[in-house]
């Protein structure tokens, strides 16, 4: 029991500072490739932020151990809301004012709704490459956008300024193929480490996979969304640290939650359809 709680505790730790040295890598390599930062921000950020809850899931999946997968997805929704934007308000008042932030808003209730009504006859692979191509439309909505701002003179926005100016400083791209191989081979070994060590405490307390996701899995998994939004509230970044949130929670619906679908088709469990996905959808709203 103790060294199931210990292999959690390092393996997220480990999936922390992994996740960092990947995104600093996929960043810096986009960027050294001619990659507009706008560009950067929108999609490579985002996505790369999001890979500890797409590992966690995946490999989840291929075990069969489907609620731990579903669980870790809506439950690093839950976190992000409740947790990541409470502790970042309890800093300072959020007051956001960028306008793709409040368009990016309504779509996340949006595709919310859509992803809880296709889980009324369970996950197929039709329904995850639905959400998959949700995620590729959503993606050029955000590669049209970079392109539009990208051919003004100036960039109004707020959000998209913030996103600028978080691209870390070029660096050798050696050193970034190194910082993204590594961080993805961390990632990799701490996901399975987490999925084995979830399982195995779950049994030792006789309660499911699904709860475990949603607990200490998703607290896990959301803590790259919660330095990045701590810090950005620090620095005063407002509309960043609401977008980290927002971009987060899109992510995890149609590149996490889409998974068990693709990989372990079968049905949700009822306490999902009428308990947790309604508190998620509460939190959203």
């Amino acid at each position: 029991m103790v060294l199931n709680f210990i292999a959690m505790a390092v393996s997220l730790i480990v999936l922390v500072i992994a996740a960092d040295k990947f995104v600093v890598g996929a960043v810096t390599i986009a960027k050294n490739h001619g990659i507009s930062p706008l560009l950067i921000g929108l999609t490579v950020v985002g996505l790369g932020t999001s890979t500890p809850e797409i590992l966690v899931s995946a490999i989840a999946s291929f075990q069969g151990n489907t609620g731990l997968a579903v669980g870790n997805a809506l439950g690093s929704n839950i976190a992000n809301v409740g947790l990541i934007l409470g502790c970042t308000a309890l800093v300072t008042p959020l007051i956001f004012k960028s306008e793709l932030l409040k368009r990016e808003l309504p779509v996340l209730m949006a595709i919310s709704l859509i992803c809880y009504f296709l889980s009324f006859n369970g996950l197929g692979i039709i329904d995850g490459l639905l959400m998959l191509a949700m995620l590729v439309l959503f993606l050029a909505w955000m590669i049209r956008l970079a392109r539009q701002e990208q051919a003004a003179t100036t960039i109004d926005d707020p959000l998209e300024r913030e996103l600028i100016d978080e691209i870390p400083e070029a660096i050798a791209t050696s050193k970034a193929y190194f910082f993204f191989i590594a961080g993805l081979i961390g990632l990799l070994v701490s996901s399975r480490v987490i999925v084995w060590a979830a399982v195995n405490i779950a049994e030792s307390f006789g309660v499911s996979d699904l709860v475990i996701g949603l607990t200490i899995v998703a607290f896990g998994t959301s803590l790259p969304e919660l330095a990045a939004s701590i810090a950005s509230v620090l620095k005063k970044e407002y509309d960043l640290a609401v977008g980290n949130v927002i971009g987060s929670n899109l992510y995890n619906l149609l590149a996490v939650y889409s998974l068990p679908g693709l990989i372990s088709p079968g049905a949700i469990a009822e306490s999902v359809l009428y308990r947790d996905f309604p508190v998620m959808l509460a939190f959203t709203a």
